[in-house]
């Protein structure tokens, strides 16, 4: 129940972002939670702007004695992923979340939780609401459509905002200092093809993928998970290499920036083959699930005969379309020479559609080296239009550069020490996509940095919040604000 959130400590925030989570906010569809979050700046009779793009951002003054201290901007995005299990009925344009606590976390019931970037949001909304935490002048500033597209970082204007500091809220580890991040470009393969009958002889099956973890397909593309695009693709590849399986359709995954968990195809075999196709599939099934049982033990790859589709792809685009797809790269494809332990580039085959003689497949590229970029996007290209399709970029956006010499790093890793009985942060530029890149463009002079509590499974239904962690965060944030530098 969320009324068990609004007990947690610490209780500002937390009942913040249980408000929060009761307004339908996906990617794309923000209309209900500007109005409320323009609602909350007003009732509290601060200053109250939405720009053009649906950006909002509320001011309010310094606390007395604080008046000297650099104007900080604290900023957060409103939109949040929204992916749910299959068996679960749940309609995010317009339900709340779900919440319940599960020993030391917070999660939701079947669907993402919202904590990224809801705790961020929470927690700005706790402190503009609070009437007793010391903070300088703040300009609060909720972005829209970070998870697909990045429109509204991209749409703000300069000159809106006067801080020096912005203190993004978007990490998800809580001992990390974040200083730089990746840039991306979607990366969309299309094509038609003929469609035939399917002959009388040939029966159908659907094969199924499904109980991966799925993921962030930035923070988590090195961890090794599994990605039902790919897997499927193994297994129609195999399927058509040794029984002619013939492809109906396909529908696989869904937001580029998640690692896909489940897959279904439509196909159609020979009958004559229905005993071996079926012995041999499961015998494929059960050597991928062993080599992924370490990451993924609930992986199910599910063979069940079913009614047989009236169409079939062309013979030729489909043997060319599982070739690419099998080429087409997937996970990691250049660690950072200069940083241990970054991915500097990756690519997530996020979406793979195939129905009604249309192919769509949706690709997310991320690197913090541009050229890099450019390099693992063209790869993409040669491999899809080497089999006829058309490929577009689009949504290309920058990374973050990091600044070892900022001066709000200098006051937040001693602080962190101090309030972590010694223990060093790890400062870091992280694979993931952060705004302040974007955000740079037109304000190249503001010192950013990036912190927040530690999420895990963000971007799937797995998606939880520590709750020890989130009160750790809280006294970090309270502290920083007390240590913001004079003008």
């Amino acid at each position: 129940m969320n009324s068990e959130i609004r007990q947690l400590e610490p209780k500002a925030l937390w009942n913040k972002f249980a408000d929060l989570n009761a307004v339908p906010r996906p990617s794309k569809k923000e209309e209900r939670v500007i109005a409320f979050m323009k609602a909350f700046g007003e009732n509290l009779g601060l200053e109250t702007i939405v720009d053009k793009v649906g950006n909002v951002i509320i001011k309010k003054p310094a606390t007395s004695g604080m008046e000297d201290r650099k104007t900080i901007v604290m900023q957060s995005h409103l939109d949040m992923v929204h992916q749910k299990n299959n068996d679960t009925n749940f309609d995010f344009d317009t339900q709340g979340i779900d919440m319940y606590v599960e020993g030391d976390w917070v999660r939701a019931k079947g669907t993402t939780l919202g904590a990224d970037n809801g705790l961020g949001v929470a927690t700005i909304m706790a402190i503009l609401e609070s009437s007793d935490i010391e903070h300088p002048a703040i300009e609060a500033l909720f972005t829209i459509d970070e998870e697909t597209g990045m429109t509204g970082a991209m749409g703000l204007e300069g000159g809106l905002l006067e801080g020096e500091i912005l203190l993004n809220l978007d990490t998800e580890e809580d001992d990390e200092i974040g200083v730089g991040c990746a840039g991306g470009v979607d990366v969309t393969a299309t094509r038609s093809y003929e469609e035939e009958e399917t002959p009388e002889f040939k029966m159908g099956f659907s094969i199924e993928v499904k109980g991966l973890q799925g993921g962030h397909s930035g923070m988590q593309i090195h961890e090794g998970l599994g990605n039902a695009n790919k897997i499927m693709n193994r297994m129609l590849f195999d399927g058509f290499e040794n029984f002619g399986l013939r492809i109906s359709e396909i529908n696989g995954g869904g937001l580029r920036n998640a690692i896909p968990r489940e897959s279904k195809a439509i196909v159609a075999i020979d009958s004559m083959h229905e005993e071996v196709f079926i012995a041999e599939t499961n015998d494929l099934a059960d050597e991928i699930k062993a080599e992924l049982k370490t990451m993924e033990p609930d992986l199910e790859i599910i063979v069940t005969k079913t009614e047989t589709p009236e169409r079939i792809m062309d013979l030729g685009v489909q043997e060319g379309f599982t070739r690419a797809l099998y080429a087409a790269w997937n996970g990691v494809y250049r660690m950072s020479a200069d940083i241990p332990g970054l991915v500097e580039t990756s690519n997530n085959i996020a979406n793979v559609v195939i129905k009604d003689g249309e192919i769509k497949v949706g690709c997310l590229t991320r690197s913090s080296v541009e050229s890099s970029k450019w390099d693992l996007a063209n790869t993409l290209r040669a491999a899809f239009e080497l089999t006829g399709c058309e490929v577009e970029f689009s949504g290309d956006y920058p990374g973050w550069t990091p600044n070892m010499d900022s001066d709000i790093l200098k006051v937040m890793v001693p602080l962190y020490k101090e309030l972590n009985q010694g223990e060093e942060p790890h400062v870091a530029a992280c694979h993931a996509g952060l705004e302040c890149g974007i955000l740079g463009t037109n304000y190249p002079e503001m010192d950013m940095i990036s912190f927040g509590p530690n999420i895990k499974g963000a971007h799937s239904p797995d998606e939880r919040a520590q709750i020890s962690s989130t009160q750790k965060y809280w006294k970090f944030v309270l502290e920083i604000l007390k240590a913001i530098p004079k003008k």
